[in-house]
């Protein structure tokens, strides 16, 4: 079966797709996103393939996560989504400790952004949240950003503690991909309880990188936005 499923990638290969991936994902040597290789594929045809194929077993998962190329990645995760959302509480449990296990290897921010609130948010929903403060202080991007990102389903949820903690933990951060999900993760927040957002930048204002800050108060009255970017 997996064999066939990427069979069925290489079908769609797009070279001028690839190459434009190749830059928008940022693969040059030295940035984030290097020796990253694209095939190709849209998201919708990477979600069609990931639904033919929601029986695969947790070791294929492994090998397509482990490999270079980009879609055999998140095709892997697409699957592990569509795996969690039916699964029972005790496999549900299994995927998010194989997803954890594996939260290097969701090394871009598509990856994580279409799968961390998804596995580790849902999972982590009524739980103890200990692991995203840990996740937070890595060395690593991508498990940091995992650990903002993932909170964006407690926000669904109404809870905001979480987003808030872990947004104060990564405010001394200096990429520009941390910088970026701390402020998208606190304008949806903010959609839901403007006032706490408020609150949260008027204590935090001078530490807030200007990226961050115009994420979060993309959807402010124009008046109010421009007060706090003047600030």
């Amino acid at each position: 079966m997996l064999n066939q499923l990427i069979k069925d990638i290489k079908k769609l290969t797009n070279p001028s797709k690839a190459k434009i991936l190749q830059g928008f994902f940022k693969t040059a040597p030295g940035q984030y996103g290097t020796d990253d290789i694209f095939l190709g594929l849209t998201v919708p045809q990477q979600r069609s393939i990931a639904k033919n194929y929601t029986t695969l077993k947790l070791t294929a998962l492994q090998k397509l996560l482990n490999n270079k190329i980009h879609e055999y990645r998140l095709i892997s995760l697409l699957i592990l989504v569509e795996q969690y959302q039916r699964a029972n509480l005790a496999t549900r449990k299994k995927i998010y400790n194989f997803y954890l296990k594996n939260a290097r290897q969701v090394n871009n921010w598509d990856l994580v952004d279409l799968t961390a609130p998804k596995i580790v948010g849902n999972y982590l929903l009524n739980k103890n949240k200990a692991i995203l403060y840990k996740l937070a202080k890595s060395k690593n991007l991508w498990e940091k950003r995992i650990a903002i990102i993932a909170t964006f389903e407690f926000i669904r949820n109404n809870q905001f503690i979480p987003t808030l903690k872990i947004s104060k933990m990564l405010l001394s951060d200096q990429h520009d991909l941390i910088h970026k999900a701390v402020g998208w993760m606190l304008r949806e927040l903010g959609k839901r309880d403007q006032k706490l957002l408020e609150k949260f930048l008027t204590q935090h204002l001078r530490q807030l990188p200007r990226t961050t800050l115009r994420y979060a108060i993309e959807k402010f009255p124009e008046k109010q936005r421009l007060a706090y970017l003047k600030k």
